[in-house]
């Protein structure tokens, strides 16, 4: 599957951003989908996923303020992020991960900045 992420940009802090990521195919078929993000010159790590049940999990950081959703008739992954600080600039990627057979497939990334 192919993972196309988009709707980063420039916004001032406090301000909001909504993210998308389309898939090529079924987001069914993986258990979960994720956003991740890399801050330059730190590791890549997870902002947010949510289970093809549709359970949630957000890093702490984030909680309260970014909103995964799904919507699997369009093959599409949401990140809703509000009230943006400018720790939470970075490149954004969309991940989907299958427990089997084994499947981890990233976006190219979406950059998002936030100035103070």
């Amino acid at each position: 599957v192919q993972l196309q992420a988009s709707g980063g940009g420039l916004v001032q802090a406090g301000g909001s951003l909504r993210l998308s990521c389309a898939a090529s195919g079924s987001i069914l078929n993986f258990n979960r989908m994720g956003w991740y993000r890399q801050a330059s010159g730190k590791q890549r790590e997870l902002v947010a996923n949510i289970l093809s049940g549709g359970s949630t999990f957000y890093q702490d950081s984030v909680k309260g303020r970014f909103t995964i959703s799904r919507d699997n008739a369009k093959n599409m992954v949401y990140l809703q992020m509000n009230s943006l600080k400018s720790d939470d600039t970075g490149v954004y990627y969309c991940n989907a991960y299958g427990d089997w057979p084994p499947r981890d497939y990233w976006g190219q990334g979406t950059q998002v900045t936030v100035s103070s």
